[in-house]
């Protein structure tokens, strides 16, 4: 509309300039009006000729729509030339967040308080089929925020209240986002995560899993202890027996015939002596000598 209002005021000034230069040589009055159309028709021609390009920002797509004629090839970042008297709509391309915190049934009827985002952009090359298929071009409002809300619902209601403590919040998180992922892609949103900022269970069962982590924790601890005091008993009874076979085995190798023969070797010695005054006295036990003396 722009584009045509001021195509029509230059052309109007135009003729009132070439209709005016030539009565403006005798008249000093219709030559200042002349120069006067002659400024307005170049004004709005430049703004005519500005109707032809469109300024797409960084981060956003535009479609064009001629008359309800959309063009399914978006519009990208930087000057665009278009038709001047086609309407261009803009859409944002950038990762946005949807928080949500809701109040969700688990698998055992417990009421779950779940505190969740959604991380997710337009598809450029869908931006045509969302103006022309969602109201308003509000896909968010339409589209993902009710199968988000829905999604995390049901999805949350096939978990145990429990796991949620603990191993299952990823897995949660994960599964919301491969379920929405698959609703909402085909209309032209990409949905990159949706992270679990918070899981509030009640009170009872926080306690309770609490209680039997600590039991668990406790029963792992004695049963290192027993573990510890079994190895113990082990090594003793391998050191014991050790010395037993040790004994046994020096016993049996030890003769009465070696023993006499070490007794004379320590007769012998005693004998040489210097410091001692030897005196045999008939034999002792096992037929060695008896020695008497200092």
């Amino acid at each position: 509309m722009l584009f045509i209002l001021s195509a029509l005021i230059a052309v109007g000034s135009l003729f009132v300039w070439l209709t005016a230069r030539k009565r403006a040589e005798f008249n000093a009055m219709v030559k200042k009006s002349a120069n006067l159309a002659m400024a307005a028709g170049i004004a709005f021609s430049l703004v005519a000729l500005g109707q032809c390009f469109t300024v797409v920002p960084a981060g956003h797509v535009g479609v064009v729509d001629f008359f309800g004629i959309v063009s399914d090839e978006p519009l990208f970042s930087g000057i665009n030339p278009v038709n001047p008297l086609a309407r261009v709509h803009k859409y944002s391309v950038q990762t946005k967040e949807h928080k949500e915190t809701m109040r969700v049934l688990s698998r055992e009827g417990l009421t779950i308080e779940l505190e969740i985002s959604a991380l997710y952009r337009l598809n450029p090359d869908s931006a045509a089929r969302v103006y022309k298929t969602i109201s308003g071009g509000d896909y968010e409002g339409v589209i993902l925020v009710p199968q988000f809300r829905s999604i995390s619902r049901s999805v949350t209601a096939s978990v145990e209240a429990s796991a949620l403590y603990s191993t299952e919040r990823e897995r949660l998180g994960n599964a919301i986002q491969s379920e929405l992922a698959h609703i909402v892609s085909p209309r032209g949103i990409i949905i990159e995560t949706t992270p679990l900022r918070n899981v509030g269970l009640p009170t009872q069962l926080t306690e309770a899993i609490e209680q039997k982590q600590r039991a668990d924790q406790e029963s792992q601890r004695m049963q290192f202890v027993l573990t510890k005091e079994r190895q113990e008993a082990d090594r003793k009874r391998i050191e014991a027996q050790g010395i037993a076979d040790f004994q046994r085995i020096v016993a049996q190798g030890i003769s009465e015939q070696l023993l006499r023969w070490k007794g004379i070797e320590a007769t012998e010695k005693l004998a040489s002596s210097s410091n001692a005054k030897v005196v045999v006295i008939g034999s002792g036990k096992d037929g060695l000598p008896l020695i008497l003396g200092n």
